[in-house]
């Protein structure tokens, strides 16, 4: 059992929305629980209260709905990707009706952020060769997506 939960209250009531939408997307993931208003609310009775759920193993916890509180770009999701293909595939989909925030970063549609990251970058940033890591953080400063093999060239200096 997972100590810390990550807990996302939804605007709108849009956790079961948002909650099949993320499911959809990672391979690795199911909802867990779905827990609904009964006779004595706050919410509609039969609607979403909450949700527990995993994205490739992690456990999220979804909340409807608190319109006073908001998503910022304070707090995001960060995802290692081993692969282009897999960068490509999560950025398009997560990106789906949101908005493109900078070097690796996504806003989706329900307003949360991501990060999608390629693993390597780790290390071509912590290159103890700071030539390289700079060459590296330049390059990476000038995308929106990710580019594994634009960010490689630019760690061996092509």
């Amino acid at each position: 059992m997972q100590k810390i939960v990550t807990f996302l209250w939804f605007e709108d009531s849009k956790a079961e929305e948002a909650v099949n939408f993320y499911t959809s997307i990672f391979k690795n993931s199911k909802i867990i629980n779905t827990v609904r208003y009964g006779e004595a609310g706050p919410g509609p009775e039969g609607a979403v209260m909450s949700m527990t759920f995993q994205l490739e193993g992690q456990e999220f916890y979804a909340l409807n709905d608190n319109p006073q509180f908001k998503f910022n770009e304070s707090l995001s999701l960060f995802v290692k990707c081993d692969t282009q293909e897999e960068i490509d595939e999560l950025w398009g989909k997560l990106s789906e009706s949101g908005m493109e925030l900078g070097p690796g970063w996504i806003k989706d549609k329900f307003g949360l952020a991501w990060q999608i990251v390629p693993t390597i970058l780790g290390d071509y940033i912590n290159d103890t060769d700071k030539e390289k890591s700079q060459r590296v953080m330049h390059a990476m400063m000038q995308m929106n997506k990710l580019d594994i093999e634009k960010l490689k060239l630019a760690h061996e200096g092509k």
